[in-house]
């Protein structure tokens, strides 16, 4: 299942099913629990279970009126007090004494006798592969899940990150794919790209102040440290070549700045600008200064890709920054499409 079905259907599953995530490591599994807890107003408490041991799951024992009781853990007891999302973090990497216990969760919404909040919901998930030390799946654990194979697909990861990373990294993957993360068999140590592993790579190359300097001497080293030989020496091949990119803040905030740049593009480059400018304005609402900008833009690309522009911007549904951009340039697209029409 690709992303965006995964979220749209998760958000409307009873409170009493608890959701799986099956699928390699590095694809977001984490990420998208926490956005679903984003858009819904519902707090995350994220446990990763193969860092537990049994104690740190059921609590410990006390005395309470002559009675042994175990006392919850604190971030269990916070899931019974008040509605939560309570995602159960790498499930197939815990002991079993501790998939015992995720079971009595699963199964029926209490450990030990603590039962969660009525709207508290359960995730879980589980990394999938050949290449991973797992313990296999209860069947009567799984088959109490909305079980879910995940199958990001990488329109999903650039969605994601624009916005989020450096737009030379979502440039070089929207080019080059195969780059986003390694298919089937991995050989055990090798480092390889993942969806999460080009994020530590923004992360480190932003760190050392040198995310626009492919040419110096860390630049490589870095990357191959986080996505491996190959992808590192495409990666900077890539990003030593790309001195005329113009980022979509460029394009809306300096315009004149960049207009040189925008001159020399070709059309598959301009496409590619309209393109980040649909995904920017799905998030944003366009200033009327940035409207300007868009409507100097304009002036300098054919009429068919002003009209692609358009559909682009038309196709986010944020209807003010559809009417700011009629006023600004109605008329030129009318213009545009009754010419593409003779």
């Amino acid at each position: 299942m690709d992303i965006k079905t995964f979220i749209r259907t998760a958000k409307h599953m009873p409170n009493h099913i608890s959701v799986l995530l099956q699928g390699p490591t590095g694809i977001g599994k984490s990420h998208l629990v926490k956005q679903i807890g984003k858009e819904t107003n519902i707090p995350v408490i994220d446990r990763r279970l193969s860092l537990m041991s049994e104690g740190d799951m059921v609590g410990l024992p006390e005395i309470h009126d002559g009675v042994t009781r175990f006392c919850p853990p604190d971030w269990y007891a916070q899931a019974c007090r008040q509605p939560h999302i309570l995602f159960l973090d790498e499930l197939n990497r815990a002991t079993p004494e501790v998939m015992q216990a995720a079971f009595q969760i699963v199964l029926d919404r209490e450990l030990n006798g603590h039962r969660l909040h009525p709207q508290t919901r359960v995730f879980a998930a589980v990394n999938v592969g050949a290449e991973y030390e797992v313990n296999e799946m209860d069947p009567a654990l799984l088959r109490r899940f909305w079980s879910i194979k995940l199958q990001p697909t990488t329109e999903d990861w650039l969605n994601w990150a624009n916005g989020n990373i450096s737009d030379i990294i979502v440039d070089f993957i929207s080019k080059n794919p195969e780059h986003l993360r390694t298919k089937g068999a991995i050989e055990p140590g090798k480092v390889v790209p993942t969806p999460a592993s080009w994020q530590f790579v923004d992360d480190a190359l932003k760190h050392a102040n040198v995310i626009d300097d492919p040419h110096s001497d860390v630049f490589y080293p870095i990357c191959m440290g986080l996505v491996g030989v190959e992808a590192s020496i495409a990666f900077v091949d890539f990003a030593k070549t790309a001195g005329s990119r113009v980022n979509i803040e460029d394009l809306l905030d300096n315009y004149e700045k960049v207009k040189p740049k925008l001159l020399k593009m070709n059309d598959d480059k301009r496409n590619a600008l309209i393109k980040k400018l649909e995904l920017y304005a799905q998030k944003n609402d366009f200033t009327l200064d940035q409207v300007e900008s868009i409507k100097k833009f304009t002036e300098i690309i054919s009429g068919e890709m002003m009209v692609n522009l358009w559909n682009a911007v038309c196709a986010t549904q944020h209807i003010s920054n559809i009417q700011k951009l009629h006023k600004a340039i109605g008329n030129k697209i009318v213009d545009a499409v009754n010419t593409s029409r003779s």
